[in-house]
């Protein structure tokens, strides 16, 4: 795994791989390379605008790749639910879902259908299109569905008592929570997987400290300049590219012989390359806790995985 690069990911012709917030940073570069190996890459995005310009960029440094464009706004189930209808129709297979969009240190907020913002776009957003895509997943041979997390996890377990952080809310431990809770989905995942005898390997990864619009958009969103000002120094200083920040997802989704379960980030926490068994809290391999936010999730997306039934 050593030294792991772009150039090692295994020829993709054929193989249809869905990205989510695919039109900056770690999705953008995520779905080029995927492209470059010859896959069909379907671009995710919220804004039309942003994705289209993805698009065009995209084209112009893959000529002749397959990449196509899909509107996605995670923070609302019905536009999951038609994105998911509007994949079905167009495609009969899907080899890989990186569940990579996602906010990041927000003011409080609601989602369209009312949950937190950071806990409903990380991750019911992303449970909801998994759920939604499912049986795709299982009827595509070695398919694999990456979702990203954080090494913010480690900031804070999940209170199954409190998913929205309604009691105090905190940026980052509303954040933390919501990582936590994407290596909780995936711990669980796996095991349903597992116990249903699929081949469908789920893994998360995270990309250490890797400059994108991910540290700054919620502090220019809301006109903190002094918090958009420090964040883009730190970017520029002491965070890696966006290209090396890719690296744990394309290994998590492409490399052979990747483990249920397996969470994949830099080999040096922060920064540098890709390595299986990253750091993470054992809350996130709780059992009990990932099943019972399992059974929640379901309640409050009305998405339910019939096929993976506990």
């Amino acid at each position: 795994m050593a030294g792991w690069n772009v150039g090692d990911i295994p020829e993709q012709r054929g193989r249809v791989a869905v990205v989510t917030g695919a039109n900056s940073g770690i999705g953008y570069v995520a779905a080029r390379e995927l492209a470059r190996r010859g896959a069909r890459v379907v671009l995710a995005c919220r804004s039309e605008a942003r994705g289209l310009a993805a698009l065009e960029r995209m084209r112009g440094e893959v000529p002749g790749g397959h990449v196509e464009l899909l509107r996605l706004d995670l923070g609302d189930l019905a536009s999951v639910r038609e994105f998911a209808a509007a994949y079905e129709e167009t495609y009969e297979r899907l080899d890989l879902l990186i569940n990579n969009a996602g906010v990041m240190a927000v003011a409080e907020g609601r989602t369209a259908d009312g949950f937190e913002t950071q806990f409903g776009t990380n991750h019911l957003g992303h449970f909801a299109l998994t759920g939604l895509l499912a049986p795709l997943l299982l009827a595509t041979a070695g398919a694999r569905v990456v979702t990203l997390s954080s090494g913010m996890h480690l900031r804070a377990n999940i209170d199954l008592d409190d998913l929205d952080t309604a009691r105090k809310y905190g940026r980052w431990l509303a954040y933390g929570r919501s990582k936590t809770a994407n290596l909780l989905f995936t711990h669980e995942l796996a095991r349903r997987l597992a116990a249903a005898g699929s081949d469908v390997v789920a893994a998360a990864a995270h990309p250490g400290y890797a400059a994108t619009n991910l540290q700054t958009a919620g502090a220019k969103a809301e006109g903190r300049k002094g918090t958009e000002r420090f964040m883009r120094v730190g970017n520029r200083f002491f965070a890696q590219s966006a290209d090396a920040g890719a690296l744990p997802t394309l290994y998590a989704a492409t490399a052979p012989g990747v483990a249920p379960d397996s969470f994949i980030g830099p080999r040096f926490l922060m920064w540098g390359g890709a390595t299986a068994g990253s750091p993470r809290a054992p809350w996130t391999l709780d059992d009990r806790a990932g099943e019972l936010l399992w059974e929640r999730s379901e309640r409050l997306t009305g998405v339910t995985f019939d096929q993976l039934k506990s």
